[in-house]
């Protein structure tokens, strides 16, 4: 529902219609060259870490409820938006996910098993954000990262690392968050600042229609995308479904963004087919009628389709199947062989440099601890 402020809404950009059949028509023809110039290697690597990143989701959550982790987030169903826009980006590029970002976080070259310790407790960030080109670490306070993107972006701007006409140089920022994060303080306000200082940023709204048990519906009276745009921020309201449709907005905004055009939003229309956490009963508040017709629109069946229409072979959806299979068992092996922290490492990273109180408190823990000899 892509739209001016005041004009009729449209609908979402979409490149492959839910039976995986590429689309073409006067609202594609910019993207269609993007998507011809794909390699076939670029496109099976699409659908290898959908169904990677389904196959971690579904054991990450049988590991929850075997008691190994305090709590899952699960990703099933937003796939498509995740993998589109993760590739669309370059390796300088900073993301700032939230907590849901499971394909992103792969597609990146993070370490699954950082994101189970993470939510096992038991490491307090999970990776280290330059190894990991540039994704930034989880964020459970629900909206804080886009300030973090905007500010970011500031510093970006300010020292003149964009715009510059080199591809290897360039930086742009991607922020990821959901809609019931639009309600927030702080997503608005980072909009003011990268709307004000024009920063080379790219606003990723995952709208997966609900914030817990809230609908979108009572969220907000007008589409999503209209939050951006309210900003005079660029907005754009895709297919979410639709990995195509994803990477090619996606990859269009960014090099906006890069190229000194300021910032732009996305909304990306998905479903989180499981529930928000595995606290979770979404049963409790949504019909199984509309969770269903979502199912029907499936990402990876989607693409899979496509795939099989430009000849690709059994062989190649077995062995992604064989890969999937793999990882879930690896995730298994070493989550279960994962081992408590020492306890000093509470007091590591709090500050960037060596601290006398923080030393101080380090050593009575240590003399604390002591104390009861043999018996801890």
């Amino acid at each position: 529902m892509s739209s001016d402020a005041m004009g009729p809404e449209v609908p979402p950009i979409q490149l492959l219609d839910a039976s995986g059949v590429l689309q073409e028509n006067d609202r594609t023809t910019e993207f269609l060259p993007v998507i011809e110039a794909l390699s076939d290697e670029m496109l099976q690597r699409f659908h290898r870490d959908m169904v990677l990143t389904r196959r971690f989701d579904d054991e990450a959550g049988n590991l929850q409820r075997q008691g190994q982790l305090a709590l899952w987030v699960p990703s099933h169903g937003q796939e498509g938006a995740q993998v589109g826009s993760a590739h669309a980006s370059r390796p300088q590029d900073h993301i700032f996910p939230s907590y849901r970002e499971h394909a992103v976080g792969l597609v990146r070259g993070i370490d699954p098993v950082d994101v189970i310790r993470l939510l096992r407790g038991t490491t307090h960030g999970g990776w280290d954000p330059v190894e990991k080109q540039n994704f930034h670490l989880y964020t459970l306070v629900i909206g804080s990262q886009t300030l973090h993107a905007t500010g970011y972006a500031m510093g970006i701007t300010i020292d003149g690392e964009y715009a510059t006409g080199d591809p290897e140089r360039d930086q742009a920022v991607v922020t990821y968050f959901g809609d019931g994060a639009t309600s927030q303080g702080d997503v608005n306000e980072a909009m003011v600042f990268a709307a004000s200082f024009q920063t080379p940023e790219l606003f990723f709204l995952q709208n997966n229609q609900w914030a817990i048990s809230v609908p979108v519906s009572t969220q907000s009276r007008t589409p999503l995308v209209r939050r951006g745009e309210g900003f005079g921020i660029p907005s754009t309201q895709i297919d979410g479904n639709d990995v195509l449709a994803s990477y090619a907005v996606t990859l269009r905004d960014l090099d906006a963004a890069r190229a000194g055009d300021g910032p732009r939003f996305i909304e990306a229309l998905t479903y989180r087919i499981g529930a928000h956490t595995t606290s979770d009963d979404p049963t409790k508040y949504r019909t199984h009628a509309e969770t269903q017709s979502w199912i029907a629109r499936d990402p990876i069946t989607r693409f899979e389709a496509f795939l099989r229409s430009r000849g690709e072979g059994d062989a190649f959806f077995l062995e992604v199947e064989a890969e999937a299979l793999d990882l879930a068992e690896d995730v298994r092996k070493r989550t279960l062989a994962l081992e408590r922290p020492p306890v000093e490492l509470m007091f590591d990273h709090v500050y960037s440099e060596a601290h006398p109180r923080i030393d101080e408190q380090k050593e009575w823990l240590k003399n604390y601890e002591a104390s009861f000899g043999d018996s801890l």
